[in-house]
């Protein structure tokens, strides 16, 4: 082995251990914020309090585990859930439309499956033996699928460049934002204040039964991406160099698409409208460990997941007494972070 052979295994093993430890790291800050996120209230549980509540439940009243597994934990975890699957899902459309603005917010995703649920909720769709949430989540799969399908046919048919697609996904975003505002026009009383809740994203309606369900649709949509990590890796250096390395490009985009829409469906059904997690974990993540998929994919999930769960925790303390909608709070923190996105990108420029 030469010396320039040695130096660059070297290289290439001090760069995994690195980005190594920033997931680990990530996990560890996730976990703390989810622990901050449960302990803080007006109850005033310490931290060693909710891990006696969650490890030893016998050993706290019966108030105290109350309020530990019916109230917090759920919001704690299904903001974890919720801002995992948004920054998985971003991190893969930036990938596969080569777009560093490209978010399932932005492109008219969510928008889209928006409007599908507020059809669910002010039609008031029911179904023999099946829960209404499924429903309002299959109708928001839908719609989202629609907006996916839409933006697949536009790149492939009329070979549209980055920016078309953008401005495409923002024309998605304004026309389907148009179709809430309808439908909240016609709405009933109670079908209104149900799609004011979906319109500005709230995790305060989280429970065991939602999050069980988002809980395993993560665990089985996560490993599929991880999967696809190196063909992803591939596709970052252009779609010929990929189709030569003997990646099929168009299932890649389409495998991907599927699971994107899923994600942000489901993220919209339960939760309602999160805007720019999907924008912002991405970048994060790539700031941290770099292109390679097998750690930037895991790495925007945990930013998401972090960065949605101190939105959260942050939407409790804003005002006292008040539970803020948490898609307020990252609207304000994602908007500062899109503009600063678009002046770099027009600097970088020739």
């Amino acid at each position: 082995m030469t010396l320039h052979h040695a130096a660059l295994v070297q290289s290439y093993q001090t760069a995994m251990r690195h980005r190594s430890l920033v997931l680990g790291a990530l996990g560890v800050a996730l976990v703390l914020s989810i622990l901050a996120d449960c302990a803080v209230g007006p109850a005033g549980l310490s931290p060693a309090t909710i891990l006696r509540t969650v490890f030893a439940p016998s050993s706290v009243d019966e108030q105290t585990s109350l309020i530990v597994w019916q109230i917090r934990l759920p919001y704690a975890l299904m903001a974890a859930c919720v801002g995992g699957a948004l920054g998985l899902a971003g991190a893969e459309m930036q990938t596969i439309l080569a777009n560093p603005l490209a978010s399932p917010f932005t492109l008219g995703l969510s928008a889209a499956g928006a409007f599908g649920a507020s059809l669910a909720i002010v039609l008031d769709w029911h179904m023999p033996h099946v829960p209404d949430m499924w429903l309002i989540a299959g109708s928001a799969f839908v719609c989202s699928a629609l907006s996916v399908w839409i933006l697949d046919m536009l790149i492939r048919l009329r070979h549209a460049g980055t920016g078309t697609v953008i401005l495409c996904g923002v024309a998605l975003v304004f026309s389907f934002q148009a179709l809430v505002a309808l439908m909240q026009f016609v709405a009933n009383e109670d079908a209104l204040q149900n799609l004011v809740f979906w319109t500005l994203g709230s995790l305060t309606r989280a429970s065991w039964g939602t999050l069980g369900l988002l809980a395993g649709a993560l665990a089985f949509i996560v490993p599929l991406s991880f999967r696809a990590a190196w063909p992803l890796t591939t596709l970052r250096m252009g779609e010929e160099r990929a189709a030569s390395l003997g990646v099929d490009v168009p299932r890649l985009r389409r495998a991907a698409l599927l699971r994107i829409s899923l994600l942000c469906a489901l993220a919209v059904a339960f939760v309602g409208v999160i805007g720019f997690i999907g924008l912002v974990a991405p970048h994060i993540a790539r700031r941290l460990v770099g292109e390679d998929h097998r750690f930037y994919l895991p790495a925007s999930l945990l930013s998401g997941a972090f960065i949605l769960s101190m939105a959260a925790l942050v939407a409790r303390q804003l005002v006292p007494g008040v539970v803020v909608p948490t898609g307020i709070v990252t609207a304000l923190v994602g908007i500062p972070f899109f503009l600063i996105i678009v002046l770099r990108a027009e600097g970088d420029r020739p």
